[in-house]
């Protein structure tokens, strides 16, 4: 063989080589890296997460299956070296190495719909936000709780509930604490500035708080939306008159018993500021979240003459007004006669 055909056969097998190294090459770079069978395109990054979990995170979570490749290109990009960004990122089949990092390099976060509605206890609206975002409930309730925050907004531990207004709110996956808590704040500045709802509040003499808490009770009392403003009215002629609310809602959350149907007397005797048929004027602070339809229902409460309400004996939710005790209490017989048939006792 010829020195000319051995050169020729080595610069072939160069070429071919030098191709498919710079085949791989690209493949490493631009080919599909992300599966296409992978089960959830989302991929939520802690705060403070390094390169090495990032990566086991990927792997863990079949967003790569090729942990090496991915390497090779994060290095070539520097990724492995930059500080990872935290958050909540969408992810999809078929997306190359170098896709993939520049898209968590950029911090493209997904938001999420965070929901909160019925929770009662502040420890309940911290477990539910929880279940959205990633800080946890106990850091959430520490800063709701926090001396200087609370300083800052002017609220107690007893009045934090009122900066919540049930609704669904999208929010970034890695918000902190405290961010939560200004955005949570930032939407109830908005939904006072609504509505007139500052004008009614002026005209009822009463503080956002003390409506929020009023709310709060009558969201207890009713699920019938139309009787919302008349048990709202029952409410406002008792603080008038200076006497005592006696709601069965706060009793209930004097005691902590929420499966209870049926006050008795051994609940009304229990000694907490929250029980109302013992302290005159408003509990302390909201008694649960109270719907925007209760806090509308306080501010444009309906006036009359009623001073009483009580359930009616059926499973309808509504209540029968009066203006009367003795009315009342023929109203409240017919109601206890009700339960004993329905053999609730407690």
């Amino acid at each position: 063989m010829s020195n000319l055909k051995k050169i020729g056969i080595v610069f072939l097998v160069v070429i071919i080589i030098g191709g498919i190294l710079g085949f791989k090459t690209y493949s490493k770079i631009f080919g599909a890296a992300v599966p296409s069978d992978i089960a959830d395109t989302y991929l939520k990054v802690p705060s403070a997460t390094d390169y090495a979990s990032l990566k086991r995170l990927l792997l863990d979570q079949n967003f790569i299956s090729d942990s090496s490749s991915f390497d090779w290109v994060a290095k070539l990009m520097k990724y492995d070296k930059n500080t990872i960004r935290s958050g909540r990122f969408e992810i999809k089949s078929g997306w190359s190495n170098r896709k993939l990092i520049q898209h968590l390099r950029a911090g493209k976060q997904s938001s999420v719909n965070l929901v909160l509605n019925n929770e009662r206890l502040l420890s309940e609206v911290a477990s539910k936000a929880s279940s959205f975002i990633e800080p946890d409930s106990t850091a959430i309730i520490d800063a709701l709780t926090s001396p200087k925050i609370l300083d800052s907004l002017g609220l107690t531990k007893e009045t934090i509930m009122t900066i919540f207004i049930p609704n669904t709110y999208r929010v970034y996956w890695d918000i902190s604490p405290d961010e939560f808590i200004d955005r949570m704040v930032k939407e109830r500045d908005k939904f006072w500035a609504k509505h007139e709802r500052k004008t009614m509040l002026q005209e009822l003499g009463m503080s956002k708080e003390e409506v929020y808490t009023l709310a709060s009770i009558v969201e207890k009392e009713t699920n019938y939306v139309p009787e919302k403003s008349t048990v709202a009215g029952v409410y406002l002629n008792r603080i008038s008159k200076g006497m005592l609310l006696q709601a069965d809602p706060t009793v209930v959350f004097a005691v902590k018993d929420f499966s209870l149907r049926r006050v008795l007397n051994k609940h009304l005797a229990i000694d907490s500021p929250y029980n109302t048929y013992k302290n005159i004027g408003l509990p302390p602070g909201p008694i649960a979240m109270a719907s925007i339809s209760s806090i509308d229902a306080v501010l444009k409460n309906e006036d009359h003459k009623y001073y009483y309400f009580c359930a009616k004996p059926d499973l309808s939710g509504q209540h029968v007004f009066a203006k009367s005790l003795s009315a009342h209490n023929t109203n409240a017989r017919k109601f206890q006669s009700w339960l004993n048939r329905q053999q609730i006792y407690r």
